[in-house]
């Protein structure tokens, strides 16, 4: 009954759509006519306002396009529909093609689209986000960076390398927007698991900035993806002949950070309310620019934060799998291999999240002294015994003690440490595909836990350090598993599902950019990034947890919150979806939960100044179904805007 409710919904707001126009700006419930300084092709060769065959005929009067089209009008829905065929022409056509060139073949037909017509690109990748994230986002993404002087075809974004030295100041007014929301930047030294791929990063904020907008509702002419070419150490790119970046070693030490330091400034002076998030930039940078910068600009870095806030909430699920509640998470035994920068993040969130459990008085019942976490690296596991030890991983290496496991050394093997922890759950951050292995998954069997988790959280796809097959066939149906990357879902022997969970970090970085912005926070504190994570891991129900559904899914779309927002006078019913937690819901759904978390939190730590028209004693007044309310009003939605020339 529901569902077919929620489809005659569906299907009068598709009739709205078809017929209402969008607003100019964010959190307007009318969209009125854009005014353009152009006509003719130059308005068919700009993809924010191109609306190809749409364009009505006194539109195309009044712009001088009549003759530059084919004669029939099309609607917004027959040219969605169109797309939609010819992408599963595409899909037919290329059954029995190696995966990577089907991946790619999906990626060209995504990205002539946004090329040509941003507005149903956009659109497209909100109703179908569940289809296209891993196309336009992880796992595909990847192959683009590794392939993308090849693909190259018209600039994204903004490119600052080492040879502007001097010049970005002057160089930031170069793009031409007026206001930029959000910029995503990275150096590309170490592309999800690939390592250094130069210029050929850019891919990455390209990526994700599609991802603010079809999850976030960022509009799209306010984001700024940014590759920082400070060159490259891959052999193999300085050597291709096609490479389109800086042909010499990449920068250190002091003559990096100056790079760095002169972008911050320039984007600041320019957009002092931007937020800056930085990605995938290789560890030893990843932890010196967030400490460098966090309390000076609002940023923060996807791989550490991002990153930790998905797996704390994964954590935190799989402590309600075992029945246990959540303050016994600080009795968790956690084995976590890899110590980058993602692992070192998950590694602190979660310290920081033990401390802030009920009852925990900080040193008193839980200190430095309490270390339930076993770390290991490329040389195994990491003691106080190592010579050399990096300092952000002392506080997490094993030493001697009441809580220390007899006989496990430096250096011991993944499968050594499993055997003789039986930890209650298996982490990788390794980048190293398959290291999990079936003698690792088959000690992991003999867990403490009556539902072992393990989370295989390494990107790409290749990287990953185990399958949801190869969980439930070893450690037994009973295992919890989770992933960076997609999967699909498990037949277990009794006709049950074993869920392939993606943890995901679209789950949290569009909700902390969103609610920072709309919170106007001076910058992103720990607090805030943990507000995020608690929304997340309480949105799943008992019920699902118990069927092994740690993050909710969005395969079915849920109605978009904006839009019920803009349409709650004709149908004031819609309103109450948003209220409704469903493991089953639209990305929007889960990013206005988590953005008002976030803002709460920027609130309540004072660090919130507002934005636009709403200030910090507004945000203050609101409760919390009221911020939900105000973050999803502010979200963009693709439709088409009446056009008027200025002349």
């Amino acid at each position: 009954m529901l569902r077919h409710a929620a489809a005659r919904r569906s299907a009068q707001i598709r009739r709205l759509l078809s017929t209402s126009a969008p607003s100019a700006g964010a959190g307007s419930t009318l969209r009125g006519p854009c005014i353009v300084h152009k006509r003719g092709t130059d308005i068919l060769h700009d993809p924010w306002y191109n609306k190809d065959t749409a364009f009505p005929l006194t539109e195309r009067d009044r712009l001088g396009l009549r003759g530059l089209l084919p004669p029939r009008v099309m609607s917004f829905e027959q040219q969605y529909e169109r797309f939609i065929n010819s992408y599963h022409s595409l899909e037919h056509n290329t059954k029995g093609e190696p995966e990577s060139v089907v991946s790619l073949a999906k990626w060209r037909i995504l990205n002539r689209l946004h090329d040509r017509n941003e507005t149903l690109y956009y659109r497209v990748l909100i109703d179908n986000i569940k289809d296209f994230a891993p196309i336009i986002y992880t796992p595909t993404v990847g192959l683009v960076c590794e392939n993308y002087s090849g693909l190259f075809r018209r600039p994204r974004g903004m490119y600052f390398s080492a040879k502007d030295k001097g010049e970005m100041m002057s160089m930031i007014y170069n793009w031409p927007a007026e206001t930029v929301d959000m910029i995503v930047v990275t150096d590309g030294s170490r592309i999800l698991g690939l390592g250094d791929l130069g210029v050929q990063g850019i891919g990455i904020p390209i990526g994700k900035l599609d991802v603010y907008v079809a999850a976030a509702g960022i509009n799209p002419q306010k984001v700024l993806p940014i590759m920082l070419d400070v060159g490259t150490n891959n052999q193999k790119l300085l050597d291709d002949k096609l490479y389109l970046g800086l042909r010499q070693p990449r920068l250190e030490g002091e003559e990096y950070l100056a790079v760095v330091d002169e972008f911050m400034e320039a984007v600041h002076a320019r957009w002092p309310k931007a937020i800056v998030q930085f990605e995938d930039f290789q560890m030893k940078w990843a932890f010196e620019t967030l400490q460098r910068y966090r309390n000076r600009f609002c940023m923060f870095n996807d791989d550490v934060q991002g990153t930790a806030g998905v797996a704390l909430a994964g954590l935190l699920g799989a402590v309600r799998a075992q029945g246990r509640p959540l303050t016994d998470f600080t009795k968790q035994k956690i084995v976590v291999v890899g110590a980058g920068s993602a692992g070192l993040g998950v590694l602190n969130m979660a310290k920081h999240a033990m401390l802030r459990m009920p009852g925990i008085h900080k040193i008193g019942e839980l200190g430095e002294g309490h270390n339930q976490f076993w770390v290991l690296d490329k040389d195994g596991l990491i003691t106080k015994g190592r010579k050399g030890l990096d300092p952000a991983v002392v506080r997490f290496a094993r030493g001697f003690g009441p809580e220390e496991v007899e006989d496990l050394h430096e250096g011991a093997s993944l499968v050594e440490v499993v055997k003789k922890v039986k930890p209650h759950v298996l982490l990788g951050l390794s980048g190293v595909g398959g290291i999990f292995t079936e003698e690792v998954l088959k000690a992991m069997k003999e867990s403490d836990s009556p539902c072992p988790a393990i989370f295989a959280m390494s990107n790409p796809t290749t990287k990953a350090e185990c399958t949801p097959e190869d969980v439930f066939k070893h450690v037994g149906e009973n295992a919890v598993f989770a992933s960076g990357s997609p999967f699909s879902n498990v037949t277990l022997s009794n006709g049950r599902k074993g869920y392939a969970n993606q943890a995901n970090n679209m789950y949290l970085f569009p909700g902390i950019g969103l609610g920072a912005l709309l919170s106007g926070a001076r910058h992103i504190s720990d607090g805030m990034l943990h507000a995020a994570s608690e929304c997340l891991a309480s949105y799943i129900t008992d019920d699902a947890i118990r069927k092994g559904i740690l993050f909710p899914s969005i395969s079915r779309l849920a109605l978009h919150p904006a839009l019920a927002i803009a349409l709650c006078n004709h149908m004031p019913c819609i309103l109450s979806l948003l209220t409704t937690t469903h493991p089953h819901c639209s990305i929007r759904h889960i990013t206005a939960r988590v953005g008002a978390a976030v803002a709460r939190a920027a609130v309540d730590e004072d660090l919130a100044e507002g934005c636009s028209d709403v200030d910090p004693r507004e945000l203050r007044s609101m409760s919390e179904s009221d911020t939900v309310d105000y973050v999803a009003r502010k979200m963009w939605y693709p439709v088409y805007s009446p056009l008027v020339n200025d002349k």
